[in-house]
């Protein structure tokens, strides 16, 4: 499995969407975290987006698994970045095996 660092970058004035949808987007990121293809993930201190860690055997399957989030659905996320990510030292060390 690969493992990538997703960036979301909240549209500006969302605040309002994403409180009234944050109870779908934590079960679902709940999920995926008991399954094991989230690793980690949550707000940044500011708001003003979120960083996420998945598991999964490639880009066109992560960007599948993005297009669930309820998130997506409710239009609030204005830009994603994806990066492929290779920790090495740490708690996350070797979870990409």
């Amino acid at each position: 499995m690969t493992v990538f660092a997703v960036e979301y970058v909240y549209a500006a004035d969302s605040t309002q969407t994403r409180n009234e949808v944050r109870p779908a987007h934590r079960e679902w990121t709940g999920g995926l975290a008991e399954d094991g293809v989230i690793v980690a993930s949550g707000p940044y201190g500011d708001g003003a987006g979120a960083l996420l860690i998945f598991k999964a055997s490639d880009e066109a399957a992560l960007n599948s698994i993005l297009k669930q989030d309820p998130f997506a659905a409710a239009g609030v996320i204005a830009g994603t970045r994806i990066t492929e990510w290779s920790p090495v030292t740490g708690i996350l060390a070797g979870i990409a095996a």
